[in-house]
């Protein structure tokens, strides 16, 4: 018995720092399970271990007092960290109209509380709102359509633009509303089909998802996936890209035609759509999920393979343009091509002559945010990115806009780049010109 007392006081031992590391670290997007319940657990397990030791006599030892003063840390700790939180959340509310005006409309979030999401929209604090399976998970598809009209009322009550609404649905493996909305095969699958008939099933998926994203609310999706497929497996950690099972196809004039043909099918319901994740991710073997991540190839080897479909679709269609957080060494070694203005202005915009919406992938990613996220906030605006997007953890948000707002009081901002970008979402989103689009190819047929 006293064997089993001393393993439980060793486990004690151990078990205390890594709780108050928890407690300290409660906004973390790592430790987003923690998050509600969790924390509140976490605080309730300490006080009573602390009050087990109390009744135990275990004050009256050195050890003992080191040990109770352990386990009142993750009380202390978690309430310094929810304090910072709510510091920083005011301050961002708190943004003059000016600041808001200037800012706000390059911020796409996703979010898991409506009224704080709703605040947010009213106040102009973001341009954007990315729905997935959290926001359907238990409710019916009405009310989140519903939820999504209401963010569009408020907007319009507020005298400010509709919000970019955008879903993550892919097909295959990546369908983040599916169920209830329509599971649709990978577009992979259809590679084995003659070019004919993979441009009429690649066209229907679309209209598919087009039509039923169209239906909930939603104006953007974020695919096509245009990564050409690794000729092998990815064998580090790959936990969550998994661009095997995503990517079309190794061949580019497949990728482009499959992809072109979705596009179409899209549009032709009034859903943008997004083209991802350039430069190319298909040849990183890291998962920039979790870990930073270089592309090595020289530049004219991806403009006559990786680049194609980017560049065939692009030419033809009112996409947007996803870019990811992977290192074009050749060209900007650095940063990743999400923030770099090499890539982004150099040759998105100036090469490519491209002015449609360019958009970052998920900021609360470990390659950027375990990194100075603050330096690639103000890089990716500097850089000529239209979107910002905070996805996976919308309570990062708060982090994010307020390292825009620091450098917008600091005065580290292109003024110009905003004004561009500004202009360029002011001409038209991706799905305002896919409705046009989609009025017109009606009204040719009528004809």
């Amino acid at each position: 018995m006293q064997f089993l007392h001393r393993i439980g006081f060793i486990l004690l031992w151990l078990a205390a720092p890594v709780v108050a590391f928890a407690a300290a670290n409660k906004n973390d997007p790592y430790l987003l399970v923690l998050r509600g319940a969790g924390n509140i657990a976490l605080v309730v397990a300490s006080i009573l271990i602390v009050v087990v030791l109390l009744r135990r006599g275990r004050w009256r030892s050195i050890a003992g007092k080191l040990l109770v003063m352990l386990w009142c840390l993750p009380s202390v700790l978690m309430s310094a960290a929810h304090l910072k939180f709510e510091l920083r959340k005011h301050d961002v509310l708190a943004a003059s109209a000016a600041e808001a005006r200037q800012i706000g409309p390059h911020f796409m979030v996703g979010y898991s509380s409506f009224p704080d999401v709703a605040r947010l929209a009213e106040q102009g604090l973001i341009g954007g709102v990315y729905v997935t399976r959290h926001n359907i998970r238990g409710r019916s598809v009405e009310a989140l359509r519903d939820e999504i009209a209401a963010l569009q009322d408020k907007r319009r009550a507020a005298g400010l633009p509709p919000l970019v609404i955008a879903a993550d649905q892919e097909g295959g493996i990546v369908g983040h509303l599916a169920p209830p909305l329509t599971k649709v095969p990978a577009l992979a699958t259809l590679t084995g089909l003659a070019p004919d008939e993979q441009q009429v099933r690649a066209e229907e998926f679309g209209r598919i998802h087009g039509r039923e994203l169209s239906g909930l609310g939603v104006n953007l999706n974020l695919a096509p996936v245009l990564d050409l497929k690794p000729p092998q497996r990815r064998i580090r950690l790959d936990f969550h890209t998994l661009i095997g099972q995503r990517a079309i196809a190794t061949d580019p004039a497949v990728v482009s035609t499959i992809a072109s043909a979705y596009v179409r099918g899209l549009e032709e319901s009034g859903v943008g759509a997004t083209l991802k994740h350039f430069p190319g991710i298909g040849r990183v073997r890291t998962d920039t999920h979790h870990f930073s991540a270089n592309l090595d190839t020289p530049v004219k080897e991806l403009e006559v393979t990786d680049w194609l479909p980017f560049r065939e679709v692009l030419s033809h269609s009112r996409s947007a343009l996803m870019v990811g957080h992977v290192t074009l060494t050749a060209v900007d070694p650095d940063r990743a091509a999400s923030h770099s203005k090499r890539v982004v202005d150099g040759i998105i915009r100036d090469k490519w002559g491209y002015q449609g919406m360019v958009m970052t992938d998920d900021l609360v990613m470990g390659a950027i945010y375990q990194n100075d996220v603050c330096k690639a906030v103000v890089e990716a605006i500097n850089a000529g990115v239209d979107m910002l997007l905070v996805a996976y953890d919308g309570a990062q948000f708060y982090r994010v806009f307020a390292c825009a707002l620091d450098g917008s009081r600091q005065g580290k901002l292109d003024v110009a780049m905003l004004r561009a970008s500004a202009a360029r979402l002011k001409a038209g989103l991706p799905t305002e010109q896919a409705r046009a689009a989609s009025r017109a190819v009606s009204i040719a047929r009528q004809n």
